[in-house]
């Protein structure tokens, strides 16, 4: 890793709206060849073991772009960045690590860190239909709250951004019906 250059985070859900580290430049960005799905059981931070909640993953598909942001975080704080970055979305080892390069929507082009979920991992749900998945993200709850919370904040800061995204749309109307 070059130490002068600043280090790129891609982000697609919680860490759009929770980044949990410092960060110099933000700027939306995709990511082409992946999707964002609720496509992970979650067993630490939105859900439990005995009763796993769902999170985003980016899950391979050819034609797909996923929309979100990149991070650029300064060289001074590249290597604990990257520390807590592991701490936090390897808990489980249900994400893979790795570097694709991800267009800025001014243009430039920076290869950034990304989480892929292992579509071999145990975690790994595949295509679960979106009832199925409103039914589990309506009840579920892990060690950083409900996963509720996690559907509405992401799905509030997509609109923001002005990024669409009919299944997270679709899901928190669904998921607000369900808890009523």
């Amino acid at each position: 890793m070059n130490d002068t250059a600043p280090l790129w985070v891609f982000g697609y859900g919680s860490l759009m709206w929770n980044p949990e580290f410092p960060f110099q430049e933000r700027v939306l960005a995709k990511l082409s060849g992946y999707q964002r799905s609720f496509c992970m059981w979650s067993i630490h931070h939105r859900g439990s073991e005995a009763h796993p909640g769902l999170v985003l993953a980016l899950d391979p598909a050819t034609e797909a772009e996923c929309h979100g942001l990149a991070f650029s975080v300064a060289p001074a704080h590249k290597e604990k960045t990257l520390a807590e970055l592991r701490e936090r979305e390897l808990v489980s080892s249900a994400y893979l690590e790795i570097w694709h390069d991800v267009q800025l929507a001014d243009g430039r082009l920076v290869n950034a860190v990304t989480y892929i979920v292992d579509t071999d991992h145990v975690q790994y749900t595949g295509a679960l239909p979106l009832e199925r998945q409103a039914e589990v993200i309506s009840s579920a709850v892990g060690g950083r709250g409900p996963n509720t919370e996690y559907l509405y904040n992401t799905a509030s800061h997509l609109r923001e951004l002005g990024i669409e995204d009919a299944d997270l749309d679709w899901l928190t109307a669904r998921v607000q019906r369900l808890t009523r």
